[in-house]
């Protein structure tokens, strides 16, 4: 139906995928995005920062999820009121982009690079970069985000690589910036160091090879000393204990030798501890200084304080000797003892014979060449050959493993630059400080204990796609220059570069400033790409070269989002540039999501392919429905979320249908007043609401909008659906159907018009609320709703402002009230599920017990809505328990207890179950009760009331208010039972048939004689016709010109209903005996296309054709020539065509499957008639094929019947 040429009805049925995609459409067309953007340009902004991802990979459900809460939040703020630009990012260098590029090319490591030539191998990570940039814009487009693709930033712009040399030299001027070597992660696979936040992503259950080596004394014994990884021994320069742990010497009964061991550890490490006799006991301190024999004598006189026992607190007695073999370049906390100790300097030679791609290099020459991992058998081999190897085993442990290669990483020494953290860890915090996170719990554990324990950070890396470090130093590196930006470097040089990739600056020189020493050359390193993506607020927007003004006044941003596993990548780097540039935190609000799981529980993996593909699922149940199933789950507090594909199924189910059936019930009724009442209707948002439902479902709504606005402003996403999906349930399981009669006008026009008004006004809210949490659901009613607003209105529902709360109609006493009525109509339906009589079966009397009157009161004032939803002829209110013989007992609640209290809990029921009726009054009252030593919650116990001595009466209770139900119907009760389950019947049918209330049909029933349907259907016909809106009728009284709608046999209480429902006004019908024909399983030949026509059954002598007649005829009219085809009527073979007028026969090679029938011909007629002589002439057969025109038609009939044609 329209509205001056505009649609409002809508359909039964909506398929929410394919409607997301026509408003896609619609947004495009209407460029909805950038017209926001423009609507908005002069109001206050609100920035937001998007990191950014490789697209060397497509997105998964943590990129969609991430990016829905990012388009939740700006969405929103845009219709609060502010200008949010919203530009996408891209991360072009880097890691993910070279492996891609090595395993392509077979690039084993830096050789191969020099060999290629770094100019080819850019230009070869150049073109990978956007590999999948449609992809991730088609799929973040599909999910309504609204973001700038065509205005983004990249990484690889010069001019964001600009800004990143401009923030590096701010921290160098500082002297933030210096070089050094530091034992850091190591990925041998791509040849380069990794952060420690880097190295922690991607931890494996790994087993690894054990052994307990001797190290000889000069003073009669061997020092023991455990290790996992035998390829450090080579590089062994010391041994640590622990200064206060106690360790012992021990002897050996059969050999006489000597071990010194940690106390605790001796058992571990020898399992037959009667054959040792302990010696000595002593504290690790009187191991210092001790020397030792070297385990291999590479390195021997490399470091003259080497081969000695150091103490150090890390050492520990929970694995190993409790002895700590220590090669300094290999290991942090080496590193740091033996560099503290004197064993090494910061300025030697650094002892580590390992290259970039892990293998042993001069002077190891027993293992030269052998990567370090596979080299483990062959040094535990030499060891045993040299009697210096005790023990070996394996041991299954938690390895880290380089997140892009899937290798194990190394813990090697690597000359690198750094930024000095750990000076600023106070300034951090305290900018850490300012800045708001939910949940919070993520910045002050997490968050915050990585911040206090900060480490200077290694910027720097060994690889050649990526923003070049812009320092040159000289040959004796005594003279160094940061270049700060483009025009400083080709100031400088004397050249005009516009690129400063590594291919395009590695080969300028700088003059230096000493008279006659050479030029200064470039660092060969570049930036670590986390470096890059910290530095992207400034240089998104070519900070401070262009935009500086724009820039200052949006900077802190508003809001950033991404997966808790940033908090030591993204959030770090974000917050130690900016506090080091600024002294101020780079953005103030923070959303950290949870990772997203197999539904097993188990890391979501293509190779498993143990989750289905994101794309898969938004075909199938829309984006908005995965949008909502997200935001509503753990993962939006940091907690994972096990992934499963019911759950966003359930969105449908739960929240889109009843949602969207509440706004067609609306048009529905809209559509009604128009049409019957003849009422040209808009929307009357200033409606005089006296109804009590009225007020509250308006009360309600706007209640939830203040809601909303206080959750959003402390950015809870989380908390807004669980309220939706209660509104939801209000507004559709209370409000419509509570007044489903006024919203059809049968309480008066006035009375239909606000209850309308006051229907669409709660869902022309809730669209704009909603509409950042639903972009495509809420922009579909809305496009409707706003064809029947008052004047002109919005192209777009997010070109809408969010409503302000009007607090003036929020009336809390009836939100009250109607929640107690909910409240004693849900425990009624409980009684009438658990004694299984149906709501349409009324009930003698429902008695209501409270001991507060205001209760009572409450649930007074809305007592004829529980009369009529529990379908009792009386409500008793009462505070009386007594009265009705209530008594209270409690049992245990045995999932809840029985997991906390175990062993206790058999006690604790018994406990239970021995409470008086007092005991469980009171433990109502306090809330909770003491038993056997154990505090018991009432939320941990069943309080079960009963009505002694009263059997009529089912009692039932929440622990606040109790409800008593007579569950004795008399027969007159369940007849009016009974004719409700005829009108339910009937409903149901006319939503099969898909009809709406304004389409005027009648009913027609049929029942056997012995049935009592009938004598059911007389006495209540009036309620039955007055609900279904039809006349009920006999089904001898259906006429042939009846057009039928549908029809249905069902069983009813042991008898065969049928119901036919038809349009009320006869259509005209063949006047000869006719039947239509369709093909099943059989294609029509012979030019024929369709598959469906129709046949007269009579020939011109008026005499029913033979059964070989209409084969011939069907084979002419499909060109089934030649064939053999069987007929079939109603599922069975046709054998005679006397009973086949008005049916259908079905053609097919064998049984078909069972159709629906039609009760008008396929093919259009013509009916002519003279006196008594009449004749029917089909203008098209089959359907859709024309076979004479009307004038044509019945000069045939005129003649072939020799009668005077008049036509009808």
């Amino acid at each position: 139906m329209s509205i001056s040429g505009q649609k409002i009805r809508v359909p039964e049925n909506i398929d929410f995928p394919k409607e997301e995609e026509k408003i896609l459409k619609y947004w495009k067309d209407i460029e909805a995005f950038q017209t926001c953007l423009k609507q908005s340009k002069n109001k206050p902004r609100y920035s937001f920062y998007d990191g950014p991802p490789f697209a060397t990979g497509l997105p998964h459900y943590g990129h969609i999820l991430a990016g829905t809460i990012k388009d939740v939040v700006t969405r929103y703020a845009h219709q609060k009121g502010y200008h949010v630009e919203r530009r996408f990012g891209w991360d072009c260098h880097g890691l993910p982009v070279e492996f891609e590029i090595d395993k392509t090319l077979g690039i084993k490591g830096p050789s191969d690079v020099e060999k290629m030539g770094i100019d080819k191998y850019n230009a070869e990570c150049r073109k990978i970069v956007m590999k999948y940039a449609n992809e991730w814009e088609n799929i973040i487009t599909r999910m309504g985000r609204w973001i700038d693709f065509k205005n983004d930033y990249k990484t690889l712009y010069p001019s964001f690589m600009e800004s990143v040399w401009w923030v590096f030299k701010e921290l160098y001027n500082k002297g933030l910036v210096y070089q050094g070597v530091k034992v850091m992660p190591f990925s041998t696979a791509c040849s380069t160091p990794l952060s420690n936040f880097e190295s922690g992503q991607n931890y494996k259950d790994v087993v690894d090879p054990t052994v307990v080596v001797t190290f000889p004394t000069d003073r009669g014994f061997s020092l023991l000393a455990w290790t996992t990884t035998p390829w450090t021994l080579p590089s062994n320069l010391s041994l640590c204990v622990n200064p206060k742990l106690i360790y012992i010497k021990i002897k050996e009964k059969a050999s006489g030798q000597c071990y010194v061991l940690q106390e605790n550890r001796f058992p571990v490490i020898f399992k037959n501890i009667e054959d040792f006799e302990i010696m000595e006991k002593f504290p690790g301190e009187t191991l210092k200084g001790v020397k030792y024999t070297p385990i291999f004598d590479y390195f021997v006189g490399k470091c003259k304080n080497a081969y000695q026992v150091l103490t150090d607190s890390y050492v520990t007695d929970d694995s190993g000797t409790g002895i700590v073999h220590q090669a300094p370049y290999f290991g942090e906390d080496d590193f740091r003892v033996c560099l503290a100790n004197g064993i090494i300097t910061r300025d030697q030679e650094i002892i580590c014979p390992v290259d970039a791609s892990g293998k042993f290099t001069e002077p190891v020459k027993d293992f030269l060449g052998q990567y370090v991992k596979d080299a483990d058998k062959n040094i535990i081999a030499n060891l045993k050959s040299r009697n210096r190897l005790l023990h070996s085993g394996q041991v299954k442990h938690s390895y880290p493993f380089c997140w892009r290669s899937e290798t194990p990483l190394l813990y090697k020494a690597v000359p690198s630059w750094f930024v000095r953290v750990e000076q600023m860890s106070k300034d951090l915090i305290k900018s850490s400080e300012e800045t708001y996170w939910v949940p919070d719990y993520v910045k002050e554990k997490r968050f915050g204990n990585w911040l206090r324990d900060a480490r200077d950070w290694a910027i720097s890396r060994n690889r050649y796609w990526g923003t070049p470090i812009p320092l040159w130093v000289s040959q004796d590196k005594q003279e160094i220059v940061c270049v700060g930006s483009i025009a400083e470097l080709n100031k400088l040089t004397g050249k005009n570069i516009t690129d400063i990739h590594r291919e395009n600056i590695d080969h300028l020189e700088i003059p230096s400033s000493r008279p006659g020493q050479p030029p200064l050359k470039r660092v060969s390193e570049v930036f670590d790409c986390w470096f890059e993506s910290g530095s992207m607020p400034y240089a998104q927007c070519h900070y401070p070269f262009e935009n500086k003004k724009e820039f200052e006044e949006v900077f802190p941003a508003n809001f950033i989002a991404e997966g808790i596993d940033q908090t030591r990548g993204w959030f770090y780097t974000l917050i130690v540039l900016s506090t080091a540039l600024f002294k101020k935190p780079p953005f103030k609000n923070l959303i950290a999501n949870g990772l997203i799981l197999a539904s097993d529980g188990q890391k979501m993996s293509k190779r498993k392919k143990n989750y289905p593909d994101p794309l898969d699922v938004v075909h199938k149940y829309g984006a908005d429905a995965l949008r909502l199933y997200l935001i509503n789950s753990p993962v939006v507090k940091a907690d994972n979320l096990r992934f499963k594909e019911e759950g966003v199924r359930d969105v449908i189910k739960d929240v889109f249908l009843p949602w969207y059936n509440a706004f067609r019930f609306l048009m529905q009724n809209v559509e009604r007043i128009i049409q019957e009442d003849k009422i040209p209707y808009k929307f009357n948002e200033n409606a005089d609401r006296v109804n009590v439902m009225d007020k509250w479902i308006t009360s309600f709504t706007q209640s939830l909008i203040q809601f909303v606005t206080k959750e959003m402003a402390a950015y809870h996403l989380y908390t807004v659906v669980p309220r939706l999906t209660k509104f939801i349930d209000n507004l559709t399981n209370w409000y419509v159907r509570m007044n489903r009669k006024r919203l059809k006008g049968e309480n008066g026009v006035k009375d239909c018009q606000v209850a309308l008004d006051t229907l669409f006004g709660v869902l022309y809210d809730m669209v704009r609320v909603m509409a950042p949490f639903t972009p495509f659901l809420t922009e579909f009613i809305y496009s409707t709703l706003r064809q029947l607003l008052p004047g002109s209105s919005m192209e777009s529902v997010h070109f809408n402002m969010i409503p302000e709360p009007k607090l003036n109609v929020v009336d809390s006493v009836i939100e009250r009230a109607v929640e107690r009525m909910q409240a004693v109509i849900e425990l009624g339906r409980v009684v009438r599920d658990r004694k299984t009589i149906p709501i349409k079966y009324p009930l003698p009397e429902m008695v209501i017990i409270h001991q507060d009157q205001t209760y009572l009161d409450d649930v007074n004032s809305l007592l004829s809505f529980v009369l009529e939803e529990m379908n009792v002829k009386k409500v008793t209110l009462s505070s009386d328990k007594e009265k009705y013989g209530i008594t209270l007992r409690a049992e245990p609640d045995h999932k809840i207890l029985g997991a906390r209290l175990k062993g206790d809990f058999k006690a604790v029921t018994q406990a239970l179950k021995d409470l008086t009726n007092e005991q469980c009054e009171n433990l109502i009252s306090k809330g909770y009760v003491e038993l056997v030593g154990q505090r018991i919650d009432v939320s941990e116990v069943r309080i079960i009331f009963q009505a002694k001595g009263n059997d009529q009466y089912e009692a039932h209770s929440d622990n606040d208010v109790l409800i008593l139900l007579n569950v004795t119907p008399d027969q007159e009760m369940l007849d009016e039972g009974f004719a409700r389950e005829i009108i339910n019947r009937v409903q149901k049918l006319r939503k099969k048939g898909h009809l709406v209330p304004t389409d005027e049909v009648d009913v027609y029933f049929a029942v056997n004689k012995s049935s009592d349907i009938s004598r059911i259907i007389n006495m209540h016909r009036e309620l039955i016709e007055s609900t279904v809106k039809a006349p009920l009728k006999p089904i001898e009284e259906l006429s042939v010109s009846k057009p039928v709608v549908i029809q249905e046999t069902q069983e009813l209480k042991g008898s065969e209903l049928k119901l036919v429902i038809t349009w009320r006004k006869d259509v005209e019908m063949p006047v000869s005996p006719w039947a239509n024909v369709i093909l099943q399983g059989v294609t029509p030949r012979f030019g024929n296309e369709a598959s469906q026509g129709s046949i007269i059954l009579k020939d011109g002598d008026n005499k029913y054709i033979f059964l070989d007649k209409l084969y011939k005829e069907i084979e002419i009219l499909f060109g089934l020539y030649g064939m053999k085809f069987s007929l079939w009527c109603e599922g069975r073979e046709v054998i005679n065509t006397g009973d086949l007028n008005a049916k259908t026969i079905v053609v097919s090679l064998t049984e078909p499957k069972a159709i629906e029938a039609e009760t008008v011909p396929f093919c259009k007629f013509v009916n002519v008639a003279n006196g008594k002589k009449t004749a029917t002439i089909f203008l098209e057969n089959p359907k859709g094929k024309v076979t004479v025109t009307k004038g044509e038609a019945l000069a045939f009939l005129s003649s072939h019947y020799g009668i005077k044609v008049n036509d009808f």
